[in-house]
């Protein structure tokens, strides 16, 4: 398997900040629904999923504090200990800064693999909160999540680059 050095650059306009609040809010909803049986086990933990992308994708505009605020807002809605997402999104906020430059100058299905470890060590991370606060270990079925959210980032980096990628010219030949 063989992977460019660098993917085909293009020019983008500047995101907007509502944008990024609208698709973190719609992450947030995302992970509230009623998940149950299978879907329960393959969902993916989209708030994780799209911190992830923005700070990859936009590290100076999505940082630390939207990372632990929305980890926040995860623990009291899922009834987890608190502080458990908190911490976790902050690491993995902190691991996509740090190697955005690195991810981004993978092609999109090699960028694949990269995400899956992150989210990987995002699960983990839950994982030995939720063990060292007296928690069992739910299986490795626990772990299908990060997998199915790497399966998701090629369709989410499409769509989340569509508002950015300016129109074609009608008057260029």
């Amino acid at each position: 398997m063989q992977f460019s050095a660098s993917p085909p650059q293009e020019i983008l306009l500047p995101v907007r900040p509502a944008f990024i609040a609208a698709t973190l809010v719609a992450a947030l909803l995302l992970n509230l629904l009623p998940w149950s049986g299978l879907l329960f086990w393959i969902k993916p933990d989209f708030v994780a999923l799209v911190v992830l992308y923005w700070c990859i994708h936009q590290p100076r505009k999505l940082g630390f504090t939207a990372a632990w605020l929305l980890g926040l807002m995860m623990d009291v809605a899922d009834g987890s200990l608190f502080g458990q997402h908190a911490l976790a999104y902050s690491i993995l906020a902190y691991a996509g800064i740090v190697l955005h430059r690195r991810v981004q100058g993978f092609t999109l299905t090699a960028q694949v693999l990269q995400v899956i470890m992150l989210l990987l060590f995002n699960d983990l991370i839950m994982l030995a909160i939720r063990m060292l606060a007296g928690g069992d270990f739910p299986g490795f079925q626990y772990f299908l999540g990060s997998f199915v959210a790497g399966l998701l980032w090629p369709p989410l980096s499409v769509m989340l680059k569509l508002p950015q990628r300016t129109r074609p010219d009608p008057d260029h030949v």
